[in-house]
């Protein structure tokens, strides 16, 4: 089972540890210390859930020690601890942070956490809940406006030499202290450290999904995709939902009422560039109906003649060998992609302590992961802590309302505090009792400027989440988002690698740049969208009377562009932004570089006023390649002075050789501006004003560095 062993050093430097009596220390990052205690003195170095590489560079720090009293100070913290044989308490065991000079105690609530994320948005009309009659309550994150957070690993489980997770030993504490006070994006990096990165995701999946729970036959769905294609936006995704296999809630064995052929199905599909997604609810176990039960039942070492339920048992290795090698494997045989795990098995399982969907994230991302060729991606909800190795969320069964939208930009953002960046929703909303194609149309462009984007409803008939379903100004405007979001590939495949490479998620809140602003708290509703955007999508229905619709903004400090036609807006105060049903207010920072793709893979390098740079991050999109080398990363950057504008292209690092065709877009400028314009020194080939841009066209990068000079009249 070589696919399920861990690659992680979660044994910290035997420097980076003080133990004191009961109590051991590691001083992991100098304002990140993971404080245990042990009864028996017998401390935990396996990786948990959570954390798999306490081992990190030493950081100086200072350990002394009075009596039963011990100090340890880093440049930012100052740990001091009593030795008791109680146990950590509020009276043993505090924390300074030297700048501010705030101290927490053990114990301490955290009553100004900035909140991380929860399992689902099921049946919430915003931020309530209608089964459970009360208001979704967010776990809490790392940021916190205390200057201090803490997560409790105590009840984490522990990963075997397999691969395997086995119970936590009673009686431990084991908490991490993050000591980060404003210095929010400093937090997040370090804790992507110990924790794990995000995985890289397939370039794929930032393209349109497409899901419908619908008893959908094969042809039926294969229509929907040739749709989508007519319309200009092709599918990268199918999902198909449940009733692809017999009869149940969990199913392994394909309905031939509705896919006679799989085979042939998937392989259209696939000559597409289409991805297929199947629906998975394994708490039932395996019944003895299915194609492959009497295979499974010998490999388990059971009688298939008597014909008894296989449970489903994710505490026995065996079965969890079996659980694949027999029930998805051939099924990936056939065609399937990757799997949607939805939640349906509870909380709890045969092993004490163990959520059964984090578990089911993690050995599905494993094996899909096996032969070290393919990337891993899971479509499931939020498992826990640690579930930002296993993309991509499913936020669940949201009802189509104008609140649950406007919650969704705030749930969206607001998860990246907890490391969660690739949250996918049910666009348009999952269940509805009167048809809006305002809110269906909003709703689609917040889904072109989130981190996945993913359609899907219940199958009610007044929920048609196509666009060509919508009256002419409903459809036109979605259609819009829908190119725009393929346009926007190249900007949301930098984000994905930088954020694989322990960087920051795609959506962030206002906060993480500019934390000691007060109006960064005060508008949940935006949010950065990569290093260069603000997006602060409308989330209200316009104005009866005017058509239009309008939204408080508030830019930070500096100048900021309309993404869409340049408009210059001065920053450091709140902006009302009025728009009409086609408009999506989205803001580029000075000097913003945004790279966006055309039909034909070129790519458009969209430059707003002022000096800035960006990368451009490229490989096949879908292998693990780019871990030997396979890859190139693009090094972007603008200089504007006030008559001359300089801009520069150069390969930066990686193996891959790329030959590409570029457009310089000066958005908002016209031709009637410009006084000249080379490239690497010769008269630019083409130059024209297009919708209220200069484009310079005509440019190609084979290799060598390319650099373009206008000069302004």
């Amino acid at each position: 089972m070589e696919r399920f062993k861990l690659k992680v050093t979660p044994v910290a430097d035997k420097k980076s540890i003080v133990r004191f009596g009961n109590a051991r220390f590691t001083i992991l990052k100098d304002r990140l210390i993971r404080c245990e205690y042990s009864y028996d003195r017998k401390f935990e170095d396996g990786a948990t859930q959570h954390f798999w590489f306490r081992r990190q560079p030493r950081v100086l720090y200072k350990a002394k020690s009075t009596g039963k009293i011990l100090e340890i100070s880093t440049d930012k913290l100052i740990l001091t601890y009593l030795e008791t044989d109680e146990g950590f308490t509020p009276a043993n065991l505090s924390i300074m942070l030297r700048a501010a000079g705030t101290v927490w105690k053990f114990g301490d609530i955290d009553d100004k956490n900035l909140l991380g994320t929860a399992r689902t948005l099921d049946n919430c009309h915003g931020d309530f809940d209608l089964r459970g009659l009360h208001k979704l309550r967010l776990k809490p994150g790392l940021l916190s406006r205390s200057g201090w957070a803490v997560l409790d690993d105590s009840l984490s489980l522990v990963f075997d030499k397999f691969g395997f997770l086995r119970p936590w030993r009673n009686r431990n504490t084991d908490i991490y202290f993050f000591g980060y006070g404003e210095d929010y994006k400093a937090c997040l990096i370090d804790y992507y450290a110990i924790s794990g990165n995000v995985r890289m995701i397939p370039k794929w999946s930032l393209g349109i999904w497409w899901s419908r729970w619908q008893k959908y036959k094969q042809e039926e769905l294969e229509q929907v995709a040739a749709e989508f294609e007519e319309n200009g936006v092709p599918l990268s995704v199918c999902v198909v939902d449940m009733d692809w296999h017999l009869p149940g809630w969990t199913g392994y064995t394909w309905n031939p009422e509705y896919f006679p052929e799989p085979k042939g199905f998937f392989k259209r599909l696939h000559a597409k560039n289409i991805h297929a997604c199947l629906n998975l609810h394994p708490s039932k176990g395996v019944g003895p109906h299915e194609k492959m039960y009497s295979k499974l039942a010998k490999y388990l070492g059971r009688d298939p003649e008597k014909k008894e339920r296989i449970p489903f048992d994710l505490s026995d290795k065996k079965f969890i060998r079996g659980y694949f090698d027999y029930l998805h494997h051939p099924l990936e045989k056939d065609g399937v992609d990757f799997w949607w795990i939805d939640w349906q098995q509870g909380t709890e399982s045969s092993i004490s302590g163990l959520d059964p969907l984090w578990y089911l994230n993690h050995l599905h991302s494993a094996d899909l992961a096996r032969g070290g060729k393919k990337r891993p991606i899971n479509f499931s909800r939020w498992g826990d802590n640690g579930s930002h190795r296993y993309p991509v969320g499913f936020s669940g069964d949201t009802l189509a309302t104008w609140s649950s939208l406007k919650y969704q930009i705030y749930f969206t953002a607001t998860a990246s505090n907890i490391g969660y960046g690739w949250w996918s929703h049910d666009i348009g909303g999952f269940a509805q009792h009167w048809r809006d194609d305002e809110l269906y149309t909003r709703w689609v462009q917040f889904g072109c400027f989130s981190p996945i984007f993913r359609f899907h409803n219940s199958g009610d008939p007044r929920l048609h989440n196509q666009p060509w379903t919508k009256a002419p100004a409903f459809r036109d405007a979605a259609i819009a988002a829908l190119k725009l979001r393929r346009q926007l590939l190249p900007y949301l495949y930098t984000s994905a690698w930088e954020n694989r490479c322990g960087g920051l998620p795609l959506l962030r809140p206002m906060y993480y740049e500019t934390p000691g602003e007060e109006k960064a708290y005060l508008f949940p509703n935006q949010y950065y969208f990569g290093d260069r955007l603000i997006v602060a999508p409308f989330d209200e229905a316009a104005d009866g009377n005017t058509g239009y619709t309008s939204k408080d903004v508030w830019l930070p400090a500096g100048n900021w562009y309309n993404f869409f036609n340049g408009k210059k807006y001065k920053g450091g105060k709140i902006q009302e932004i009025r728009g009409g049903l086609k408009d999506i207010p989205v803001f580029a920072a000075a000097g913003g570089i945004i790279p966006l793709q055309n039909e034909d893979g070129s790519l458009d390098l969209v430059l707003f006023r002022g000096s800035g740079f960006c990368e451009i991050y490229d490989d096949d999109g879908e292998t693990l390649d780019y871990k030997s080398g396979k890859y190139i990363v693009f090094d972007c950057r603008s200089d504007w002075q006030e008559k001359k504008l300089t801009f520069s292209l150069k390969k930066k690092r990686g193996g891959l050789k790329k030959k590409v065709r570029l457009t310089a877009v000066l958005r908002g400028l016209s031709a009637a501006g410009i006084l000249d314009a080379t490239v690497n020194g010769k008269p630019a080939t083409k130059v024209e004003a297009a919708a209220g841009d200069l484009r310079i066209e005509g440019m190609y990068y084979s290799g060598a560095p390319l650099e373009l000079t206008v000069l302004f009249k």
